[in-house]
């Protein structure tokens, strides 16, 4: 069992670009279990999370955040454990001091898919309220690729070079999430 004394300190590990000088996330972290922390540009803490695949979550993040991806640090662990792994995100969040990180708000925005639906026009609700379902269905997916084309140019402005598909059944509910 892993004990205080022994969990790596955030103020210990440094600084990692979130893109690297070729516009992707270092693929070392593909398939890698860890806790990692990013930073926005002035190197403030936004997000602590964990995961069994480092890498595509911060993808997600990316996607998700895009602005606020600038710096990472990471500690990877060999065997997936979730109490080692939640002990680890709890001692950096205490050490920062700044708790709300881990507020229900700040995790929606970083977690959850991206919701294309608050960024209906009144035209675009007034349509959705008066259609049958396959209607409604058409503005979601006209909605998504809107938001989804915002992102994408987004993400072109940050640098990024990855390829990112969407879910596409997903754009049919109105919501963005990374395949």
């Amino acid at each position: 069992m892993i004990t205080e004394t022994q969990l790596p300190s955030l103020e210990a590990l440094d600084y990692l670009p979130y893109l690297d000088e070729t516009g992707v996330i270092d693929e070392n972290l593909q398939n890698k279990i860890g806790v990692y922390a990013i930073f926005n540009k002035n190197k403030q803490l936004k997000f602590i999370g964990y995961s069994r695949d480092i890498y595509a979550s911060l993808k997600q993040h990316l996607v998700r955040q895009t602005y606020q991806c600038h710096w990472l640090k990471v500690t990877i662990i060999d065997r997936p454990s979730r109490s080692i792994l939640e002990d680890i995100k709890n001692c950096w969040t205490q050490e920062n001091g700044n708790l709300s990180i881990n507020d229900e708000h700040n995790q929606v925005l970083w977690t959850r898919p991206i919701d294309a639906k608050i960024c209906m026009t009144e035209d675009e609700k007034q349509t959705y309220q008066n259609s049958d379902e396959s209607g409604k269905v058409k503005v979601l997916k006209k909605v998504s690729r809107r938001v989804q084309g915002d992102i994408e140019k987004r993400l072109k402005e940050r640098g990024n070079k990855m390829g990112i598909r969407f879910n596409f059944k997903l754009k049919t509910q109105g919501l963005l999430d990374l395949q």
